[in-house]
């Protein structure tokens, strides 16, 4: 099936998990800027990650050195407070002072095909991420890439961003980073937390093929937890 390693890191609430996982960020952050003066980072939609950039908007950074992209995107109008970049801007990016032309924000009111041609272009120009953060559903989706549909697990046969059509919850299109995109990071970290997602995690532990077990970085998976059983 998968090769994937995993390591888990529990936290007996989700307020310590938000805190934890924003100082690992701040960390790894730092440590990039310091050897190659810029930070790549993937960002995932959700509450979990929002509470994680409430945080991020107040700790001090070299703003300027971050580079930010989207995991996966809804195909809904630009200011809809229902896509993830509306989420990140409320939470975090108007707090702080990242570039703008360095938020690169998937064109989902495009429509699914044309954003993730123009989105795959985007990502072209760029060999790895630092960081991706990503969520799990509680049927193990992960970004946009849903149980029964095509997760782009093989960089041949897929562009780095892919269309989604017929999500099992609205709005049904939208666009996704493919697995093997999502791969190509030096760390992934999946942020968890909730009761609901215990029967996915436990999928995932015994090794089923979920969508989140299609992201296999070369490094190890850090799975944060919080709340879950």
């Amino acid at each position: 099936m998968f090769t994937q390693i995993r390591i888990f890191h529990e936290y007996p609430s989700a307020a310590l998990l938000y805190r934890r996982a924003a100082e690992g960020i701040e960390r790894v952050a730092a440590e990039a800027i310091a050897l190659r003066g810029v930070f790549r980072i993937v960002l995932a939609g959700g509450s979990t990650p929002q509470g994680v950039y409430r945080h991020l908007s107040h700790i001090k950074a070299e703003w300027r050195a971050w580079h930010v992209y989207f995991g996966d995107e809804r195909c809904l109008p630009v200011d809809h407070p229902e896509r993830n970049s509306a989420m990140a801007d409320q939470a975090w990016f108007e707090q702080v002072g990242i570039p703008p032309g360095q938020i690169y924000r998937i064109p989902a009111q495009l429509g699914a095909e044309a954003a993730a041609a123009q989105y795959s272009r985007v990502l072209d120009k760029l060999e790895s991420f630092d960081l991706v953060l990503l969520g799990l559903g509680q049927d193990g989706h992960t970004a946009s890439l849903f149980p029964g549909q095509e997760w782009g697990r093989v960089e041949m046969q897929a562009a780095a961003a892919i269309a989604v059509h017929d999500a099992p919850k609205p709005p049904s299109d939208r666009v996704s980073l493919s697995a093997w995109r999502l791969s190509r990071s030096t760390r992934v970290w999946f942020l968890v937390t909730g009761k609901d997602k215990r029967e996915a995690l436990q999928s995932w532990r015994r090794g089923e093929g979920i969508p989140a077990a299609s992201i296999v970085p070369a490094n190890e998976v850090d799975i944060w937890l919080a709340a879950v059983y």
